[in-house]
């Protein structure tokens, strides 16, 4: 039949073999959708987890359901900060269901950032997607968040009608009030964790606690082009959230600074001719 496709074996960073079900896959090579090239090149799904032992086989099914057209090649790579609870053994157990699912366990807690950062480092795929471990963020956002790299390196999500209380939806607007004034730089919502970006979006970027609320700011401050996409935020269905006022929203403006001061020393890139 024409178009149909099986699919089992997908082959990720450093040449690794990964096996998922085989399934059998029907549509029109000529028009795949718009974010497919990005997942057929290689997409490494990172979600920083802790103490969400509820929430890793959902969310782990939920992905493989959207991203299951066209052929993909993906990686989805929980990164457990040290949970206290069965979140490592619900990791085991999605990779034993789906080879496509990876684990990564910190020897101690390091945070949400040490998070990010640690699955960015132990993957080489050239996209990268970021989500919550919370099932906040709505995998069925990922196709048009990747079909956004076509005009943008970096693609961030902006969560309509949030499902937060009102102490983080009044600190979020706090936040984008101080970051606005100070850092001259407006993004509606760059404390949104769904995110996909280009690796090479990444350069020039440094490790530190508190990175996954500046990376789009830092992204944008090295010339790359930047996007936000309105994204659906769900209720919390299982597990507690891990931040209050201070980590929130006293941490955020104290880095606050720090990015200023950084911002303001940045090595730009200078043109240069060399001698020949």
């Amino acid at each position: 039949m024409r178009g149909r496709r099986s699919v089992g074996a997908h082959r990720t960073n450093g040449g690794r073999k990964i096996t998922g079900t085989p399934f059998t896959l029907n549509f029109k090579p000529e028009t795949p959708p718009a974010y497919a090239r990005f997942v057929a090149a290689e997409l490494s799904i990172i979600v920083p987890v802790y103490n969400e032992a509820d929430n890793i086989l959902p969310l782990a099914r939920e992905v493989g359901g959207v991203l299951s057209l066209p052929p993909t090649n993906y990686e989805l790579v929980f990164v457990d900060d040290a949970s206290t609870d069965s979140t490592w053994q619900k990791i085991v157990e999605a990779h034993r269901l789906d080879g496509r699912v990876r684990g990564l366990r910190h020897a101690r807690q390091g945070g949400q950032s040490a998070a990010i950062w640690t699955g960015i480092q132990a993957t080489r795929g050239p996209v990268i997607a970021t989500l919550d471990g919370d099932r906040q963020n709505d995998p069925a956002d990922l196709p048009r968040l990747l079909a956004g790299l076509e005009k943008a390196d970096f693609v961030s999500g902006m969560r309509r009608a949030r499902q937060d209380n009102f102490v983080r939806r009044a600190s979020s607007t706090v936040a984008r009030w101080a970051r606005r004034c100070i850092l001259k730089v407006d993004f509606r919502d760059s404390g949104c964790a769904m995110r996909v970006f280009r690796r090479s979006a990444l350069d020039g970027v440094f490790a530190f606690d508190g990175l996954h609320r500046f990376l789009p700011i830092l992204v944008h401050g090295n010339g790359s082009r930047t996007l936000e996409i309105p994204v659906n935020h769900r209720p919390r269905a299982a597990g507690v959230s891990k931040y209050g006022v201070w980590n929130r929203l006293g941490r955020g403006v104290y880095d606050l600074l720090a990015i200023w001061w950084y911002q303001k020393r940045r090595l730009r890139p200078v043109p240069f001719t060399e001698l020949k």
